[in-house]
Parts: C-alpha cells; sequence; structure tokens
C-alpha cells in the first residue's frame, strides 16, 4: 500500500471514491451525492490541481482505497490555519491502520506547509471511529456546531477539532 499526492490525473478515480463516500455515509460529508455526481470532471480535476487543496491517496494494486484532503487558509490572517477534509476509506480497507497512516501523512505535509501552525477539522457527533481515529492523531475538541448538517429530515451536530503542528516559518 502506498500514499501519494493525487493530481488530476487521479480525477475520476477520486470522484468515484467520494461518490462512493457521499452515499454510504451521507451524514459524514457537508455536500450530498447528487450535488458532486453533478459536477463534471474538470471540476474534480481542478480541485486535484488547486494550490489551496492539498489531497493524498492511498493505492492498493493501482488501485484508489483511501483519500484525505488539507485546505490551506488565503486570508493574511488565517493562513496559520489547514483543515482536514474529505477523509474516507473503502469498506474492505477499513480497520487496517489505513486512516492513520492517511492522517498521519497529512499532517507531516501541513508541517512543510511555510507558517501552517493547526489543523482542524469536523467530525460528525456519534461517528465514535472517526473521533477515535483523530484523538489518537492528536486532535482535540474545542466545540459543537448543532444541527450542522441535515440529512432528509434528520439534523446532525458537528463536533470541532484541532491540534497544533509546527512548520517552518
Amino acid at each position: 500500500m502506498s500514499i501519494q499526492r493525487l493530481d488530476a490525473s487521479h480525477a475520476a478515480a477520486y470522484r468515484a471514491l467520494m461518490l462512493e463516500a457521499y452515499e454510504r455515509h451521507p451524514q459524514a460529508f457537508t455536500s450530498s451525492v447528487a450535488e458532486r455526481a453533478a459536477m463534471p470532471l474538470s471540476w474534480w480535476e481542478s480541485r486535484l490541481s488547486s494550490p489551496l487543496d492539498l489531497l493524498l491517496g492511498a493505492f492498493e494494486g493501482g488501485e484508489l482505497v483511501g483519500i484525505v484532503g488539507l485546505a490551506f487558509e488565503v486570508r493574511e490572517k488565517a493562513r496559520h490555519k489547514a483543515t482536514l477534509f474529505g477523509l474516507y476509506v473503502a469498506q474492505p480497507y477499513r480497520h487496517s491502520g489505513l486512516g492513520y497512516r492517511l492522517v498521519q501523512a497529512l499532517l507531516q505535509e501541513a508541517r512543510q506547509r511555510p507558517g501552517v501552525r493547526l489543523v482542524q477539522l469536523t467530525v460528525t457527533a456519534g461517528n465514535e471511529a472517526a473521533l477515535v481515529l483523530y484523538q489518537r492523531c492528536g486532535f482535540v475538541q474545542f466545540g459543537l456546531e448543532p444541527l450542522a448538517v441535515r440529512v432528509g429530515v434528520e439534523y446532525f451536530d458537528k463536533l470541532h477539532l484541532w491540534r497544533e503542528v509546527i512548520s517552518p516559518l
């Protein structure tokens, strides 16, 4: 299994895996499968090419089986922050430590970005597996956003977590 940075050439595989994530776990993501399925492949390519987003993928036998992203802030007063987003591991590869490896690889990338001091994220309240993973990676909760996501008629809260990273100045 290898972890590498994704680029525009991975757009179709990235799209397919994210659509699977949105379909299987709608409460975990702010975007819906319908919204993202409607986006052309060029949208996915541009996301993977953006200097404001860094996406890592885990590959097994050439197949993309796990992903995680890091969004960088552009505003001068917030450039010290980055946001982890879109962590997803395909079902057959769960409970193998792959999620942990993806988060650790992403934190290493954050440390390499000049000026980045912290990484933040949100996780759906009640998603204990994800919460335990993030806590194991050093994240701590600093807030709760009630009714953050609506799926059908149900509302889900989001926990806000953060951890410090030290990067070169």
